[in-house]
């Protein structure tokens, strides 16, 4: 392990590397005090434009909860319908760069310095990565997408495999099976994952090479200069602290709500705002523990965990389900997305709406608003990696195993809804009415020991809740510390508390769609950041290069 470098809180390079020569030094904006047992090291004024702002929304949003609610619903469709190409056409060139570096010699500098091993086994590493990066969402949209984009969604003009009485149509069943898959598969596969590498590599690229702090505005050095210790860097910084929490907030709503509707589809509780509330403040007092616990005490043994209790279910349906039907579907949505890559990543001319901008605009725009937290999160863990591992590792193999995920669940539900579409429960929360949170649960109650594995899931949904939470918590402190990683414990604690309090109140003030029109409208602005971003890591591989 290299030795921590006292300006930026972070092991120094080992080896070659081409260190910028700066005059800030790290934490000389902070505010530091000590109040009784708590003590506090804040930057000024990051720290206080993102606390202030994040405490001044959840009063407005309940205190004025009408006005709210009547905001965010119009909110989102305008963001979707008016910014869909702008959004696409970003993450295709978050793809694009991301592969450049895998073929080109910049894939040779390794993060850290020339001589810098890695910090983390490959096990440890991707338990981390994948539990903070796709947790919630894989479990609330692994039954529900696939299903949803086959039957309703119709991307690229596939034409739905039910009429208008729900009828089976024979001769759309193969087309709209493999579509559903592919379209799901798109969401999850190659461009998230490039958007979360972007993010990462930048930082991990400044910090641990160029000796930088570990906070966003050390990725743009090149361009800004100095400039990046001002008001310019704040800019960035805060909006990164925006996005991060917007983001967060819509996955913890997503979970609660999944978590509450499991509950009451196994146990019979009621499944109301209020008890979605209780989960929340419930999972977030848990996450408490594991973020003042750290990085390897807390988060990397859940993340562990997690990727245990998520093999073993993953296992399970494969299992039990229609094995050899899963099988062929998932190497046909496979090589349906390949095949249908290139139009489904069109920004322009196209008819199907309502999945381009319903779903493709607000991924992307969720996507982007994880980013700094994603992003982060990975580059404190893959510090000795070169780039080009680091890129494939980070973008390939995570993106397989989503495929692997939604081939599963979402081939086992495709495969019910055809088998018995008069009593499939999926069909019946997915098609029929549209009630999301239950569509895991209905999948499950066909399969054997439902009760087991639907309990599992629900324990799997609050687990995934917690890494977020306390991962999240753990970034947002570093970028409103000035990028130290050393923090003092009670301003994780304020980061984890109004994390779960903007979940709670946008959920009180308009539902999934608050959230949903939340995360859009941070993650719009932020999409620029990331695309200096990628000029930015041009620059800083070259210098590596040279050094």
């Amino acid at each position: 392990m290299a030795d921590e470098n006292t300006n930026t809180g972070i092991p120094v390079p080992e080896g070659t590397s081409d260190i910028i020569e700066t005059d800030y030094t790290i934490g000389q904006d902070n505010y530091e005090t000590q109040v009784g047992p708590i003590g506090l090291d804040i930057h000024n004024p990051v720290f206080a434009i993102s606390g202030l702002s994040i405490v001044a929304f959840v009063f407005y949003a309940l205190v004025f909860q009408e006005q709210a609610s009547a905001m965010f619903g119009a909110l989102r469709p305008w963001l979707t319908s008016t910014f869909d190409w702008f959004f696409i056409t970003s993450a295709n060139i978050f793809v694009l760069f991301c592969l450049l570096l895998i073929v080109t010699p910049f894939g040779r500098v390794r993060l850290g310095g020339a001589e810098a091993t890695p910090d983390y086994s490959y096990m440890g590493w991707f338990a981390m990565l994948f539990a903070a990066g796709m947790g919630i969402g894989l479990m609330f949209f692994g039954v529900l997408e696939p299903v949803y984009h086959m039957a309703i969604s119709e991307p690229l003009g596939v034409a739905s495999p039910f009429d208008a009485d729900g009828n089976i149509i024979p001769g759309n069943v193969d087309a709209a099976r493999e579509m559903g898959l592919a379209a799901t598969i798109y969401h999850w596969g190659l461009h998230p994952w490039a958007i979360y590498a972007i993010v990462a590599l930048a930082l991990a690229l400044f910090s641990y090479n160029k000796g930088l702090p570990l906070t966003i505005r050390s990725a743009f050095y090149p361009i800004f200069g100095e400039r990046v210790w001002g008001w310019t860097g704040h800019i960035i910084d805060v909006l990164a602290v925006f996005a991060t929490l917007f983001g967060l907030a819509t996955s913890l709503g997503f979970g609660a709500q999944q978590a509450a509707a499991g509950l009451e589809f196994v146990y019979g509780i009621e499944n109301t705002l209020n008890l979605q509330v209780i989960l929340i403040t419930g999972i977030t007092a848990v996450a408490l523990v594991s973020v003042v616990r750290g990085l390897d005490g807390g988060v990397k043994v859940l993340s562990e965990i997690n990727m245990g209790l998520a093999a073993l279910l993953l296992i399970f349906v494969l299992l039990v389900g229609p094995t050899l039907a899963i099988l062929a579907g998932f190497g046909n949505g496979l090589v349906a997305y390949v095949a249908d890559i290139l139009p489904l990543s069109n920004p322009v001319g196209r008819g199907d709406d309502s999945y381009r901008e319903g779903w493709t605009a607000f991924y992307w725009a969720w996507w982007i608003s994880w980013s700094p937290f994603v992003g982060m999160f990975i580059a404190r863990v893959s510090r000795g990696r070169t780039v080009r591992e680091f890129i494939v590792c980070v973008l390939l193999i995570p993106s397989v195993v989503c495929v692997l995920w939604m081939a599963v669940f979402g081939g086992t539900a495709i495969d019910q809804v055809f088998a018995s579409p008069e009593t499939s429960l999926v069909k019946a929360n997915v098609i029929d009415s549209y009630s999301p949170e239950l569509s895991l649960f209905g999948m499950l109650a066909d399969l054997p020991m439902a009760s087991i594995t639907s309990t599992l899931a629900i324990i799997l949904v609050v687990v995934f809740f917690v890494t977020s939470s306390d991962s999240g918590s753990l970034v947002i402190d570093t970028i409103t510390a000035g990028g130290k990683v050393d923090a003092p414990v009670p301003q994780r604690i304020f980061w984890c508390v109004f994390e779960g309090a903007v979940a709670i109140v946008l959920l009180l003030g308009g539902g999934l769609g608050a959230l949903q029109a939340m995360v859009i409208s941070t993650g719009l602005p932020f999409t620029l950041v990331l695309l200096l971003m990628c000029w930015a890591i041009f620059q800083g591989l070259r210098s590596e290069l040279r050094a």
